[in-house]
């Protein structure tokens, strides 16, 4: 169950971020008096030029958190059928799994503190890069029960 309830935390977190994003971003569209209309027909209009730079923030870690952690849920969706199913794993690495997909959970969710508040780059990108080799560990570890089984 821990390979399923960091994807749902996970799920949940973001669900957070997207809250967060619309509690300041409507307000700000509305201060900026932001019309949404002309914004979908002007191809070179953008939110971005619009809105001061804190509230973009929030919507960029949002887009953010539907790219690389697609690939953790499909792998520890992986993991936890390997993990009902079958006896292809280990203990071990099962153990190792569940603490690495919280591991991935928990710095997202600082990556995402990060992005929506302060934004520095090389903090988010030392942050990015660390839950990128958790996820690359966790896809090993469904490489090895899926192929060596």
């Amino acid at each position: 169950m821990a390979f399923l309830q960091a994807v749902v935390a996970l799920a949940a977190w973001t669900m957070v971020m997207w809250l967060w994003m619309y509690a300041t971003r409507l307000p700000a569209m509305s201060a900026a008096r932001v019309d949404p209309d002309s914004l979908a027909r002007d191809p070179d209009a953008s939110l971005d030029k619009l809105l001061p730079p804190r509230v973009s923030w929030k919507a960029h870690n949002y887009n953010h958190l539907h790219e690389a952690p697609t690939v953790f849920y499909a792998v520890a969706l992986v993991l936890a059928l390997i993990a009902l199913t079958t006896q292809a794993l280990t203990p071990t690495l099962l153990a190792v799994g569940a603490i690495l997909s919280w591991l991935y959970v928990a710095l997202r969710v600082v990556h995402s503190l990060v992005q929506a508040t302060v934004n520095k780059v090389v903090l988010r990108f030392l942050l990015f890069a660390a839950s990128s080799l958790v996820l690359a560990a966790l896809i090993a570890i469904a490489a090895i029960a899926v192929f060596a089984a």
